[in-house]
């Protein structure tokens, strides 16, 4: 989850579109460190001894016998590979049977320094790397290979070999082979070089490496702590220092240190059945190129990731009876959460039981404590075993829920969820100013616990639910008509949307006198089909295709009904799709939830007073009002030149992009007029501000105003209101209506106030730069197709019909401008002419600064026609798992 405000703060995570978009970078990045065979080198400098990793031969060392290396003195530790510790070195007996075989290898962090701030990678628990190794013999040496599964083809298919050919696995490191063991049937190698050196597949990301001015390992300050083997996975556990020129903490040690944990876990000889993927149902995954298919060109397909569940009693499971998973999905709680919390956690977890019902589970999932440590003396929150939900002591309002898959099939093998413990602060801010004007109980500084605990348990439940593979479904809530939310009984039932993975929080709509006590999320009926959908068990004689015929028919049957809908995130083109909103009419939505602000907002000093505490609750409070307000705004804004998207196959009828009809558009136009352009002078309580206020509400509200407008005279979104009324003619609502109904918002008549000449001065200098700016988006590289599947639009705004429309639009203001009034009045005016004017008679046009490129995932575009995209050029920040 994540959180939007003017302050930036957000809340959760698995998702999202920075790392989408961000992946192509970071795969290039890793495939390049990966294509150098890497040896060790010990050398010695001023700071100590420093293991490094180096390109090129190492020197080779006689094999000697087992006994002359693995000692009466060595400790001994039995699993996977026996490990061996001997005089300060480390030993791996890997036998024969496991050489080519497939591990998961993911290192984490165990302990942070303070004041670690590198964004997605603070705190002990959290995930810096993952890869998959194959473990190779080559003559005296024994190679860890990384291998790549972007292309594949059937081993019984033609192009199998010629697959192979150009899919070579990277070698990531070399070991010379110190010894036989005693029956021939596997090799002895030393690995104390390998895990004390600076390898970043098993160390500190490139990203922290800059931020902190690292330079290398100091293995005078380092050492590795324990490697422990366990019957299907390794666990090495070390303490490393890095030489740093910005340290975190303290800069005079020179010096960063973390301990780190590499789990190495065996993946299944045979990988799980994969599922193929639709759109139409939302589901994190992995994509492939295939050249094994009788497609007539390299066809993508994609895998969900999702647990492996099979029945216990796979024939009572064919009679629709609930049955048991061989194997359940276990979460344990961290250790270190706050005893009160656990309950509430463990609760989140459990309420996905009905939903694996619908997949003909039953206690398929179970929440946990974790073990003491007498309890199970081997148990580690970082064994990759194990999920956890990890618990940070940190003012981060956050919590975010990844999971680790099996690149071959989209298993999901293990999850980390993150919980900050900041979190609480956010959920106090929210439910207090979405419920309080209905919601007497939450009109406190501090909730009680039962009413945290509840909460947590809502934001518990919706991060196991990316951890089970489902992603933000923004198009949830959209299913619920407006009144029904002010319905008790429907309220009751359903909650406030069809999915708890939906940005829908809590219910700002219902209002005083409905009766409404149920104001969250829950686990509702869109969940229940999408874990019916990824989870229910076919026979293994059923291969994916067979599979996806049938999940198809299922898909068909629930096409057009809302409650069924996936919105994915990623677009801000179609309306419905939009987070932290609800119901199916952003302009009714937005006229009930401003009314309840208006109620909130007298009452925040006296709902929020705590005994010689100072303004700071009010303060922050406040600010929420405001961005609460500012969300009704955008919400509203995005209905103009909106698109709808509802993606279909050949079988299914009707459009899979269509515009938002033009009775919306207009509606939506008039409520920005009546709520924002008519100024929203109930937002500045004078009471409530002399308390912290130091002279910033005026330029706050102005710039909430102006910010909106520019939202609404993007060129992109100008560009597909064009396109709309190029196919729909008179059904379309075009440009020229949009500007006469802002002109009406804007250019009221009377004497205009401070915020209303601010406002004006905002809609001239937007028109003038559509004018005379170069405002064109095409990075190059990026075909149109791919940007609009993100919500953008490339548009040659000079050869469009943009400028011919602003010029007039310029020339009636300026016509209509009135004359005379006291001094400040006739001030303003004069200044309006004078930027008409500039505006019309231009000095040299100035290029617009240049966009930075973004890598987009060409995998996930769409290749309808959807007349064009839209997104700010400074959009809000997201970020999420």
């Amino acid at each position: 989850m994540k959180k939007y405000s003017p302050a930036g703060r957000y809340f959760c995570g698995a998702a999202c579109i920075l790392v989408m978009l961000a992946s192509s970078c970071a795969t290039k990045k890793q495939t390049a460190a990966q294509n150098q065979s890497l040896t060790l080198k010990t050398t010695t400098s001023p700071t100590g001894t420093v293991s490094t990793a180096t390109v090129g031969t190492p020197k080779k060392d006689v094999i000697k016998k087992f006994s002359e290396v693995i000692t009466d003195k060595t400790k001994t530790d039995s699993g996977l590979f026996n490990t061996y510790k001997v005089e300060g070195k480390y030993y791996y007996e890997i036998p024969d049977s496991l050489i080519n075989r497939e591990m998961l290898v993911v290192t984490r962090y165990v302990k942070t320094p303070g004041g670690l701030k590198t964004f997605g990678q603070q705190y002990g628990g959290e995930q810096l790397n993952s890869q998959v190794w194959k473990w190779e013999r080559h003559d005296k040496q024994i190679m860890i290979r990384v291998p790549s599964y972007s292309i594949r083809a059937d081993s019984t298919t033609d192009m199998y070999q010629s697959v192979k050919n150009s899919n070579l696995d990277a070698v990531l490191a070399s070991f010379d082979i110190k010894a036989f063991n005693k029956d021939t049937t596997g090799v002895l190698i030393d690995v104390t070089d390998f895990y004390n050196g600076d390898i970043t597949a098993i160390g500190l990301s490139d990203d922290v490496k800059k931020a902190y001015k690292i330079s290398g390992v100091d293995n005078t300050r380092s050492y590795i702590d324990t490697i422990k083997s366990f019957p299907i996975n390794l666990e090495a556990h070390s303490l490393k220092t890095y030489r740093s020129g910005e340290s975190p903490t303290d800069n005079t040690n020179g010096a960063v240190t973390f301990e780190l944990n590499t789990s190495m876990l065996l993946l299944p000889k045979t990988p799980m059945k994969a599922r193929i993927s639709d759109e139409r149902v939302g589901f994190f995954g992995q994509r492939q190129t295939d050249y094994g298919t009788n497609a007539q060109k390299s066809l993508v397909t994609g895998y969900i990731h999702r647990w492996r569940l099979e029945p216990k009693d796979p024939v009572a499971y064919a009679k629709g009876q609930l049955v048991e998973p061989k194997k359940k999905i276990v979460y344990y709680i961290d250790p270190a959460t706050p005893k009160k919390w656990v309950p509430y956690l463990i609760q989140g977890i459990n309420d996905w039981n009905k939903a694996f019902e619908a997949a003909g589970f039953k206690n398929a999932i179970v929440g946990k404590k974790a073990p003491t440590p007498k309890e199970d003396p081997e148990f580690s929150t970082e064994d990759a075993r194990y999920s956890v939900i990890r618990y940070f002591a940190s003012d981060v309002e956050n919590a975010y829920g990844p999971h680790v898959s099996d690149p071959r099939s989209g298993e999901i093998l293990e999850s980390h969820v993150g919980w900050y413990h900041n979190v609480m602060s956010l959920l106090r801010d929210w439910y207090l100013i979405q419920t309080a004007a209905i919601n007497p109980n939450a009109r406190k500084a501090q909730f009680t616990d039962e009413q945290m605990g509840e909460l947590i348990r809502f934001v518990s439940s919706h991060e196991i639910g990316h951890t089970l593979g489902l992603p933000h479904n923004f198009g949830s809530s959209y299913a619920y008509p407006v009144d029904s939310l002010r319905s008790k009984t429907f309220t009751d039932k359903h909650g406030t949307a069809p999915s708890i993975m939906d940005y829908a929080r809590f219910n700002y709509i219902a209002q005083p006198g409905d009766g409404v006590t149920h104001l969250y999320p829950q686990i509702g009926e869109y969940d229940l089909w999408a874990i019916k959908w990824g989870y229910s068990w076919f026979p293994e004689n059923k291969t994916p295709q067979q599979e996806k015929e049938i999940l198809a028919g299922w898909t068909n049957k629930k096409a057009g009904n809302p409650l069924y809908y996936y919105g994915r995130q990623g677009t801000s083109i179609d309306p419905r799709l939009q987070n932290e909103d609800l119901g199916d009419n952003a302009m009714k939505a937005g006229t009930y939830g401003i009314a309840n602000l208006k109620r909130i907002l007298p009452n925040l000093e006296k709902w929020t007073y705590q005994k010689d505490e100072n303004f700071s609750d009010v303060a922050e409070l406040y600010n929420e009002v405001i961005g609460q307000f500012n969300r009704y705004m955008g919400h509203v804004t995005t209905n103009i030149g909106g698109m709808n998207e509802n993606f279909k196959t050949y079988d299914q009828k009707g459009a899979v992009y269509d515009f938002v009809s033009k009775t919306r558009q207009h509606d939506a136009m008039l409520f920005l007029n009546k709520q924002l352009f008519q100024t929203p002078l109930w937002l500045i309580n004078k009471a409530e501000l002399s308390k912290f206020d130091n002279g910033l509400i005026l330029n706050r509200i102005k710039a909430l105003q102006v910010t909106v407008l520019a939202n609404i005279l993007n060129p992109s979104r100008l560009a597909r209101m064009y396109d709309n009324e190029a196919k729909n003619n008179t059904k379309a609502y075009t440009v020229a209506e949009l500007f006469t109904d802002i002109r009406a918002g804007v250019f009221t008549t009377g004497k205009p106030d401070a915020f209303k000449r601010n406002l004006q001065r905002g809609y001239i200098d937007n028109m003038k730069n559509l004018l005379n700016t170069d405002l064109s988006f095409s990075p190059p590289g990026v075909t149109s197709a791919q940007l609009a599947a993100f919500g953008l639009t490339p548009i040659n705004i000079a050869l469009s019909d943009i400028r011919p429309m602003v010029r007039a639009e310029l020339k009636k203001i300026d016509a209509g401008l009135p004359k005379g009034g006291d001094a400040l009045t006739a001030a303003h005016f004069a200044d309006l002419h004078l930027r008409i004017k500039e505006a019309l008679n231009p000095k040299p046009i100035v290029s617009f600064p240049s966009l930075p490129t973004r890598s987009l995932n060409t995998e996930e575009l769409i290749k309808e026609d959807n007349g064009g995209g839209y997104m700010n050029c400074w959009p809000r920040t997201m970020v999420d798992q």
